[in-house]
């Protein structure tokens, strides 16, 4: 499996203890070389899309992964979903809903626009960096990624 010199995973979260957990169980796993955090929707499609404050960054320069969360300001994560999966140059990003949303039409509605996985986050701390580690684990380690995170057509699992 090739491997990237740098992986990088873009994590969507407003809520700093859940942003401190997901850092830190990834970090333990030593499985990213850079994560970026993105407090909002917003900030999360200018990352992506190399606009705002993130003019400067190269689009191919893309995660190997992003968490995101549903409930977030300025843009919901319904919406960042929908821009990412709709554009050629993001649909192959492998996208992780990880939510304390327990909203039947979160949930269908993340599947229909695409998400790779969803998951309800779990209120024990240990349960939840345990699933963050086993996330970044398949996502970055066991899954093979489309080459340069894009691809023609993306499989579905």
């Amino acid at each position: 499996m090739p491997q990237h010199d740098e992986i990088e995973i873009l994590l969507v979260e407003d809520n700093a203890d859940d942003v401190e957990l997901c850092l830190h169980a990834l970090r333990k796993e030593k499985l990213s070389n850079k994560i970026h955090v993105a407090r909002d929707g917003e900030e999360a499609l200018d990352f992506l899309f190399s606009r705002g404050k993130h003019i400067g960054r190269l689009p191919e320069q893309l995660p190997r992964l992003v968490l995101l969360d549903l409930k977030l300001p300025k843009v919901d994560g319904i919406q960042v979903l929908r821009e990412v999966k709709s554009a050629v140059a993001t649909k192959c990003i492998p996208v992780v809903v990880l939510t304390s949303s327990r909203e039947e039409r979160d949930l269908v509605n993340s599947y229909q626009l695409g998400v790779n996985s969803y998951l309800q986050k779990p209120v024990d701390f240990e349960e939840f960096r345990g699933i963050v580690k086993q996330l970044g684990l398949y996502w970055l380690v066991v899954n093979q990624a489309a080459p340069n995170g894009q691809g023609k057509k993306a499989k579905s699992a």
